[in-house]
């Protein structure tokens, strides 16, 4: 039984608790009409329950055999009362009391509830930060773990609405999906909700659609659960200015709507509460301390359970991984950031053009595998939309000279995992590749390499 029924029925049997007493209270005023309005009520109330537990369960349990029971005996009641039979209300009055206990015990002790857990990512590329939490809901007892894909839009340059998209056709085929169109988040009114989309209304390059934010999920579940869609740098949160620099991590809706949000360490946890606190006021701080939790990121979590020859890789990616005889080149992963694109958009084209020809001189040992941020494009066309042509010109030069391999599937682990060494700028993928102990270079947008 979901758990928002039990609780309804467990409510229910508290009422006719108290239906007892004014049924108790009316005979002894001698208001027999009202006493036996009193009681054909609670039998009505008893057979809706019943029927619930009958239709939920699909067979006789002990609490249908109470709830019977117990119609039996306001029937009898009542029959006595219109017949103008002398009752023995204390008689009367503990009987039900007995019965209304009984029911209640029954119901909560027999009948197993099952947990609803809705898990609402949004791009597929970062499922990866939801996964092992959905895989362990899975495996647990009386638990229905669903996965709901929800939409989201670009935002044009003036912050309307743009183009659309609805991913739920790139997740891995181990994971149903449900349709967001197909759930009744009021009617079923799941026991926790994931997501990891902390913006809302918040973001200049996208958003969910309005009913995912963080601020309306929180009325249709018991209890909204945030972990974020990347990991952060470790660093000395006793440094003051690399706490600000961090800060906007922080401070966002979710962090604010969300019961509980999880983080990669305690570390983190600590940048967590002091940027929130700043904005909403140190009287706050118990409250965030006991919401947010470092207990780590499945993302982390993830990337240290593969193994490469777990992952299967593109048999167009072949010719750029290995040399002419069959021995394997060594693989570099080239990432870009929003953070720089943002921060030096007016050289870190020129810079992405150098690279790309200093590994175009050194394939036959090396490869490179540029994997861009999910969101670059987007954000390209939303905030340097000078920039696009541009962009688009160096990824089709990138691909037409062939060199290397060009990756922007949703698979963040597969790239992590066959890479040797982690070459780019500062972003959440530093701190998967450290994880797994992978070498770390960070460009500096400002030094151009020579041939």
């Amino acid at each position: 039984m979901k758990r928002k029924l039990k609780k309804q029925l467990l409510e229910g049997c508290e009422l006719l608790g108290k239906a007892n007493d004014c049924i108790h209270s009316s005979l002894k005023k001698g208001a027999i009409n009202d006493a036996v309005q009193f009681m054909e009520e609670c039998k009505n109330a008893a057979d809706a329950i019943k029927k619930e537990v009958d239709e939920d369960t699909g067979r006789w349990t002990e609490t249908a055999s109470a709830l019977q029971g117990y119609c039996r005996l306001i029937d009898r009641f009542q029959q006595q009362a219109i017949g103008g039979e002398s009752l023995n209300l204390v008689e009367f009055h503990q009987s039900l009391a007995r019965y209304s206990k009984k029911i209640f015990n029954r119901l909560k002790r027999e009948i197993i509830t099952e947990r609803e857990v809705v898990f609402l990512p949004y791009k597929a590329s970062m499922w990866d930060s939801l996964e092992t939490v959905w895989k362990k809901a899975v495996e647990t007892p009386n638990t229905n773990a669903v996965v709901i894909p929800i939409p989201f839009y670009e935002r044009n340059a003036d912050g309307s609405f743009g183009k659309f998209h609805y991913e739920g056709n790139l997740f891995p085929e181990y994971v149903p999906i449900v349709h967001y169109d197909d759930y009744d988040f009021e009617g079923m009114h799941p026991d926790e909700i994931y997501i990891h989309n902390p913006y809302d209304d918040a973001n200049l390059v996208t958003s969910v659609a309005p009913f995912f934010y963080s601020r309306n999920l929180k009325q249709f579940t018991d209890k909204l659960i945030y972990i974020p869609y990347f990991v952060i740098e470790e660093f000395d949160i006793h440094n003051k200015k690399a706490l600000e620099n961090r800060q906007h991590f922080a401070q966002v809706p979710a962090v604010i709507y969300a019961d509980e949000i999880i983080v990669q360490s305690e570390t983190i946890k600590q940048l967590y509460v002091e940027s929130i606190v700043k904005l909403t006021g140190e009287h706050t701080r118990k409250l965030f301390e006991r919401k947010i939790k470092g207990t780590g990121s499945p993302k982390i979590e993830k990337i240290k359970s593969l193994h490469r020859d777990e992952v299967s890789v593109p048999q167009e990616w072949e010719p750029f991984l290995y040399k002419e005889d069959g021995q394997r080149k060594l693989v570099v992963l080239y990432n870009n950031s929003i953070t720089t694109l943002l921060r030096e958009s007016d050289r870190i084209l020129a810079k992405m053009r150098n690279i790309f020809s200093v590994f175009a001189k050194y394939r036959e040992d090396i490869a490179i595998l540029w994997r861009p941020h999910p969101l670059i494009g987007a954000t390209i066309r939303s905030m340097v939309p000078q920039l696009w042509e541009e962009y688009c010109a160096l990824v089709e030069e990138y691909k037409a000279k062939h060199v290397g391999i060009y990756d922007d599937t949703v698979d963040l682990d597969r790239a992590i995992v066959i890479s040797d060494v982690y070459y780019g700028d500062p972003s959440s993928l530093v701190t998967l590749c450290r994880a797994i102990n992978m070498p770390v270079m960070i460009q500096n947008p400002a030094v151009l390499h020579g041939d």
